[in-house]
């Protein structure tokens, strides 16, 4: 071997001939079962290529990849094994020159094949299968960096080495499930098939660019399909892990469009097949948090809420084909509420990778698919079409609440923007307690950014609040601006959510703890008035009961009240209104324990019979607290006028009122009663008159546009002369309109009856005292 490799060396173009000759002599020798010689000739070649590296190796690579195709040809794996060792030789070898006219084709089969080695012997089938493995790894090392090999990327090779590998990882899935013990592995054990083909498929796919990721990624899915993998899901995840961790991280949204694609591919495949496909999609959305989302974010939503619809659909109609009366395959009900579950979740787990400027985005993306009664969506009619609005409106609804959760947002200005706000409160007033939880939720989601709302959990009377460790900021200029913009619209809603009669407890305690975090996160001196003025009109709510409450209801609220107004006169921290508060409590507790939340808010809760005939001691009242507080230099007018809700085009969604209440709803508000002091008139009633000058109005608008159009143009055109004499005029006639005002104010003013006219015809104007006169009231201070 010294003398030929010397040989070679000196007289390089001998080189193909020499392998030409090896070559011939293997292939006899292989042919006639002389495997001593076999292994002799390989071992030359071997040593012949890793020595010499000069320009023309080219030819001498074709006798040896001739004489390894023959060896991997052969039936006996310890020729297999050979040739495949020689090859991986070869592959690790980096040439100076590149080969134009070399194909892998054959090695590519070769090894796919051998990675699929059913032979009786296990152990001879490992080593098959190792073989198999180290070979594809060799053809990738080989062809993926020179550009001008066979193009592994190709679907044509990626369809035969991604399914090999994953057959091996598949397999060991299966082996681990009936091992005893994974302590007991032996070093020789440790280097399994499986090892081996993960080591390859990350070396593959790391070496992946941005073209040739989809064409890595489609065999693993077709894989999965082929083999039902997605079922159990523990497979696809662990398969979806090995590839997010493997790319490169600007690459991940490629996957995420993947397996999106995929899921619509499927959606009328079983419920199980899709949801193992959305969870896998939760877990690579995790890992891609880390790279990039990329410009597929709304993409994503928009396909998961799009799943979500069918799903409802499918549990609705029981088909995968609404045309069909008859489904050809039976929809499991259950199965596909573990579906819609597992988009719910996947929602949550994309959002929560997202910055919060995205995640608002997405919110109101989720928001404007949500079905409500408005002007502008139609709903699904009939009884089938409102089931499938309700399933819609919670599904939605939930899939917000996992996005909100965890949001922190130092504006709520731009985490609730008004359009978003007034969408989310629309429900609130819903017949259907789940829906109107849903929405109370999300509200305490958003506006808890200290992390307080577990701390609000159970309603109670507690002594002291130190106990709970509450975290209060004070109230920001930004939240301030956001309570004066929308503080009215929370009011009412929590106001007329406490009027519902299908509230149970959670219900109550969802408006506990919003009442509480308003207070702690959002509350300034004027907001802390207005939530005292509008849990004593929940009271009131209570104590009059037009709305024929259920005894347990009313019970309810006045805990309610209890609670809030125990844990708000702490937070102000005036003596006289938290003693007051504790006299009542204290009060209650002797004689009517029923209205504190330790008797209403349990299981089984103590109620009376009658709640008519409670004496004023047992109650908040409205003049005391105005009283005390008035005391410490809070607004204490505002305190003492009532809470009334403001009425706004909400009620014509309202399911209380007909389409023709609603058009003659009269609405007045005191502007008293109104933060910003303004003059509210009240709404018209719409008849055929006003629609009439609607309309005319319009031409009106019409004519004065043109007559601006004119003034401009005659300014614009017009000479300047008489531009000049034209301004002059108008000068003239203000000035003389200006002696009259300036004559009138310096002369005494005359007399109520006007101006006397003497018998001689000259006017006589009789003057009357200062302190008789009358003035406007705005002129009085």
């Amino acid at each position: 071997m010294e003398k030929l490799t010397f040989y070679a060396l000196s007289a390089p173009e001998k080189l193909d001939r020499i392998g030409a000759y090896l070559s011939e002599r293997l292939i006899r020798d292989v042919s006639r079962h002389r495997y001593g010689y076999v292994c002799i000739a390989m071992e030359a070649l071997d040593q012949l290529l890793m020595a010499c590296h000069c320009q023309s190796i080219n030819l001498f690579v074709e006798s040896f990849l001739k004489m390894v195709a023959k060896l991997l040809e052969s039936e006996k794996p310890n020729l297999q094994i050979l040739g495949t060792n020689s090859f991986v030789k070869f592959a690790n070898i980096e040439e100076d020159t590149p080969s134009y006219h070399r194909s892998y084709d054959f090695f590519v089969s070769r090894f796919s094949e051998m990675c699929h080695s059913s032979h009786d012997d296990p152990e001879i089938r490992t080593k098959i299968r190792m073989s198999g493995i180290k070979g594809l790894q060799g053809v990738v090392r080989k062809t993926v960096n020179d550009e001008l090999q066979a193009n592994i990327w190709d679907p044509q090779h990626m369809d035969k080495i991604v399914p090999s590998l994953l057959f091996n990882l598949q397999h060991a899935e299966e082996a681990e499930s009936r091992s005893p013990s994974p302590l007991q592995a032996t070093e020789k054990e440790k280097e399994s098939p499986a090892e081996l083909a993960e080591r390859c498929l990350r070396e593959l796919l790391g070496r992946a660019a941005y073209g040739n990721i989809k064409n890595a990624i489609k065999p693993v899915l077709i894989h999965l399909d082929n083999h039902s993998l997605w079922e159990p899901k523990i497979f696809a995840v662990r398969c979806f892990k090995i590839i997010m961790y493997s790319i490169q991280p600007q690459h991940s949204h490629l996957v995420i469009q993947q397996l999106l694609g995929h899921l619509d591919a499927n959606s009328k495949s079983a419920a199980t097949v899709r949801a193992g496909i959305v969870e896998v999609l939760s877990e690579a959305a995790v890992i891609a948090a880390s790279g990039s989302v990329g410009p597929t974010v709304l993409e994503v939503f928009n396909t998961l809420l799009r799943q979500l619809r069918l799903s409802i659909d499918y549990e609705l109609t029981g088909s995968y084909d609404c045309a069909i009366s008859i489904g050809t395959k039976i929809i499991k009900e259950h199965e596909e509420r573990m579906f819609q579950e597992a988009v719910i979740k996947t929602i949550g787990t994309f959002a929560s990778t997202l910055p919060t400027y995205q995640r608002s985005e997405v919110m109101l993306f989720i928001m404007s698919k949500v079905p409500l009664p408005s002007l502008h969506h139609a709903l699904d009619t009939g009884k089938a079409g409102e089931n499938r609005n309700r399933l819609t409106q919670i599904m939605l609804l939930k899939s917000l609440l996992q996005v909100s959760i965890g949001f922190q947002c130092t504006n709520m200005l731009t985490a609730l923007p008004s359009s978003f706000l007034d969408r989310l409160l629309s429900p609130a007033l819903m017949e259907d307690p789940e829906i109107r939880l849903f929405v109370l939720e999300i509200l305490i989601s958003f506006i808890d950014r200290q992390g307080n709302r577990h701390k609000f959990s159970t309603v109670s009377t507690i002594s002291d609040i130190s106990v709970l460790k509450l975290k209060v900021d004070k109230c920001s200029r930004q939240d301030t601006v956001f309570m004066k913009k929308h503080a009215q619209q929370l009011y009412r809603h929590i106001y007329l959510t406490c009027k519902e009669e299908g509230n149970l407890q959670s219900h109550y305690e969802a408006l506990y703890s919003m009442l509480a975090l308003i207070s702690i996160e959002l509350a300034n001196e004027e907001v802390v008035v207005d939530l005292i003025r509008l849990v004593l009109a929940v009271q009131e709510v209570a104590q009059i009961n037009e709305d024929n409450l259920p005894v347990y209801n009313r019970c309810a609220l006045y805990a309610l009240c209890a609670a809030y107004l125990n844990l708000i006169s702490q937070l102000t921290t005036v003596p006289a209104f938290c003693q007051h508060i504790h006299e009542v409590i204290d009060m209650r507790q002797k004689e009517a324990m029923y209205l504190l939340p330790e008797d209403i808010f349990v299981e089984r809760p103590r109620l009376t019979r009658s709640l008519d005939r409670l004496g004023p001691e047992v109650l908040f009242r409205q003049s005391k607290i105005s009283e005390v507080l008035g005391g410490s230099g809070y607004n204490s007018d505002r305190l003492s006028t009532p809470y009334i809700p403001q009425l706004t085009d909400e009620d014509r969604l309202s399911k209380r009122k007909s389409i023709g209440e609603t058009i003659s709803l009269q609405v007045e508000v005191e502007s008293r009663n109104s933060p910003e002091k303004e003059e509210r008139a009240p709404a018209e009633e719409i008849t055929y008159e006003t629609l009439k000058k609607a309309i005319d109005s319009v031409a009106v608008e019409e004519q004065e546009r043109e007559r601006r159009r004119q003034v401009v143009e005659k300014f614009q055109k017009a000479p300047f002369e008489e531009i000049a004499a034209h301004c002059g005029a108008r000068a003239t006639l203000l000035q003389s309109k200006l002696n009259q005002i300036f004559e009138i104010t310096i002369r005494p003013p005359p007399s109520p009856s006007g101006t006397i006219t003497a018998a001689y015809g000259q006017p006589q104007n009789h003057s009357i005292p200062v302190y008789e006169m009358k003035f406007p009231d705005l002129c009085v201070y």
